[in-house]
């Protein structure tokens, strides 16, 4: 499955698929996915303005599936679920879907990621509502429900526990570095990283202004740090949600062997089988 859209936009895009949109060449969905771990943002910070007609989607409820050790703290939703979801949010099929957040882009992301990797047309704002240069509004968007069906979650995106101890690829670990190092662990059971993982911060893809990098840019980060195309590229961070920020990145740079663990930290530290490696170094 591919899509037409490139992972990132920036708002000229935007406002060209606005017009496109207005024209009737295609249907345009915005989602706004403003999220925190410590429940400051939601719901509430998007009545308080938001892009016009955009829908509020949540990352807790909707776009992961109930926590466990097992599968950690933000599993992937079933596929019926999510589809449900999205059909609340006026998702039609064959639509063109922009997401957007308040803080760094990896809320967002997350339903970016998801969406792409389902085969949907799908891009995230790069700099979100920071970047927005029109009028905001903030009724609570409640649209027509949406018809789109559920589809399968692709082996070839995901990988699982397993696959990341036995990777013959790169694996990236998406968290800040002192989380990586094991230097402390607020959220999780153990302290450290997966051994053999590099660690590529997603804060690392932003420039000054909160927008992501442009592409070649980006393309010589990852290089940098072993990223090529002969091989895949298992992504993780805490939960699966800042992970998906690299993956869009790496999208962007040009690279396609691409796949989330989406238990993540979460859920390798979990499993008291897993070794853990501490320190600076892979």
């Amino acid at each position: 499955m591919t899509t037409a859209l490139p992972p990132l936009l920036d708002t000229a895009a935007l406002h060209a698929l606005l017009e496109d949109a207005a024209r009737g060449s295609h249907a345009l969905h915005l989602l706004d996915v403003r999220w925190a771990l410590d429940g400051s943002k939601g719901h509430g910070t998007y009545l308080a303005g938001h892009l016009p007609g955009a829908v509020y989607i949540d990352l807790d409820t909707e776009l992961a599936a109930p926590a466990s050790p097992e599968a950690g703290r933000h599993p992937l939703p079933e596929p019926e679920d999510l589809a449900a979801s999205l059909r609340r949010a006026g998702v039609t099929e064959g639509s063109v879907i922009i997401a957007y957040d308040d803080s760094n882009g990896a809320p967002a992301g997350r339903l970016v990621w998801m969406l792409r990797a389902l085969g949907h047309d799908a891009a995230l704002l790069s700099g979100g509502l920071s970047a927005w240069d029109g009028e905001l509004e903030t009724a609570d968007v409640r649209p027509e429900p949406g018809d789109v069906t559920a589809r399968a979650w692709p082996g070839h995106r995901i990988a699982t526990a397993d696959e990341v101890a036995g990777a013959q690829g790169l694996v990236v670990d998406a968290r800040a570095p002192e989380r990586y190092r094991g230097d402390s662990e607020p959220i999780d059971p153990r302290a450290g990283h997966v051994p053999g993982a590099v660690n590529l911060p997603f804060a690392g893809n932003l420039d000054e202004k909160g927008r992501f990098m442009d592409p070649r840019e980006l393309r010589r980060r990852f290089e940098a740090a072993g990223v090529s195309e002969d091989r895949e590229t298992i992504v993780y961070c805490g939960s699966g949600v800042t992970a998906t920020h690299d993956l869009l990145a790496l999208e962007s740079a040009g690279f396609t062997r691409l796949r989330l663990f989406p238990g993540s930290w979460s859920q390798w530290s979990a499993d008291a089988t897993r070794p853990v490696a501490l320190g600076p170094n892979p």
